[in-house]
């Protein structure tokens, strides 16, 4: 009896993450040390670097966290500590890097092992799951986000890191990495501005004419069941030869490969979420709610504009969420086209056997991807919060 009071005080959850914490620690290397930057490396587990303090410090906060995951309730404390532990594992992951590294030596590459990012994931989970606990308000999640991004900010221009081989990486590339983040982000903010300049007013035709509602949802279905890389294909054909036939398609850039097919693309794979959306907010408005308004004299575009579309906007936001996330993330395979983006890092690694250079491109790519949905379900949350 006592044996099942004791499991039942223990954080279900903290014993899974404890558990993936203690594999980290125990099975997976925490830092490669390489010749160069395609060779295969040493593996250093965490307890073969126990001797340097900063890996010291780190096991202890480490320990810490455990204790606190498992059988600490209290969700500010869980917080405090596993943050300290967070910045402990980027402070010792730089240091490490930096003591491994030979004296003098330009082509040596430290890369993250399995070890350090799976204790990233842990601790980074730790961290959401007191954040969740302590039921924050919406514009205090956004500050928290702020919060932690200026912790990984830090660490990046104190020069911490600069012994890393993705830092490396990027050193050698910043110009590139500026240009193809812009590419990056007008791609997936250009698609998405204009999918609901198209999306809405599709979305409320729908609304308005039910007999047209199956046929274009079942249309814009069908486009999402196409694999993005051969729609990118289907589209090269028809713009390439717009491109060689109608001299203005050309001079305003519409070409057979690049920006254009990728826009395009990303925009049709937009429509849906939107529509779809747009169409249930709609459907969600009390249909007495537009009987009063009628019968106060107001019309139709006046019920849509006052009525329908205020109530309808939390619904219709939470498909420009989906949108946002999934554009960002598609815009990866845009490269393969000639579309730019971070995706060129990610193809260019991965035809180079350079596993650094891939996650040059798909680190940052998650963390504009995961920021734009934490900032999008507070917006979300903090519109319903008001409206109730």
């Amino acid at each position: 009896m006592a044996e099942t009071l004791a499991v039942r005080r223990l954080d279900r959850l903290g014993v899974v993450l404890v558990a993936g914490g203690i594999a980290a620690t125990a099975l997976m290397p925490f830092i490669y040390v390489k010749a160069n930057r395609i060779a295969a490396g040493k593996p250093m587990l965490l307890m073969q670097l126990l001797p340097q303090p900063s890996v010291i410090i780190l096991t202890i906060l480490l320990l810490l966290t455990a204790f606190a995951t498992l059988f600490l309730r209290h969700a500010i404390a869980r917080l405090a500590i596993a943050t300290l532990c967070l910045a402990a594992l980027i402070v010792a992951i730089g240091l490490v890097s930096t003591a491994a590294t030979p004296p003098g030596s330009t082509v040596a590459r430290m890369t993250p092992g399995g070890g350090f990012w799976m204790l990233f994931a842990v601790i980074g989970l730790v961290i959401s799951d007191a954040l969740v606990k302590i039921r924050l308000a919406p514009w205090m999640r956004i500050a928290a986000l702020a919060a932690y991004t200026a912790l990984l900010f830090i660490s990046l221009s104190s020069g911490l890191l600069d012994s890393l081989s993705i830092m490396k990486e990027f050193s050698t590339r910043a110009p590139q990495f500026e240009t193809e983040a812009t590419s990056h982000l007008l791609l997936a903010f250009g698609s998405l501005a204009i999918a609901i300049v198209l999306g809405l007013p599709l979305g409320i035709l729908c609304f308005w004419v039910p007999k047209l509602r199956a046929i274009v949802l079942q249309g814009l279905s069908l486009i999402q069941t196409i694999p993005s890389l051969a729609l990118f294909g289907l589209l090269m054909l028809p713009l390439g030869y717009l491109a060689t036939h109608v001299p203005l398609a050309a001079a305003i850039g519409i070409r057979g490969i690049g920006t254009a097919p990728a826009l395009i693309a990303l925009v049709l794979y937009s429509l849906l979420p939107i529509v779809a959306n747009t169409v249930v907010g709609l459907q969600g408005v009390d249909p007495s709610v537009r009987d009063a308004a009628a019968g106060m004299g107001l019309t139709r575009l006046q019920i849509l504009a006052g009525i329908d579309m205020p109530l309808a906007f939390p619904v219709i936001l939470t498909g420009i969420r989906i949108v946002l996330v999934q554009a960002i993330g598609m815009v990866t395979i845009a490269a393969l086209i000639g579309g730019g983006g971070f995706g060129i890092f990610i193809f260019q690694g991965l035809g180079q056997t350079a596993m650094d250079l891939v996650l040059l491109g798909a680190v940052p790519t998650v963390f504009f991807a995961f920021s734009s949905a934490v900032i999008l379900d507070a917006v979300i949350e903090s519109i319903r919060g008001s409206a109730a």
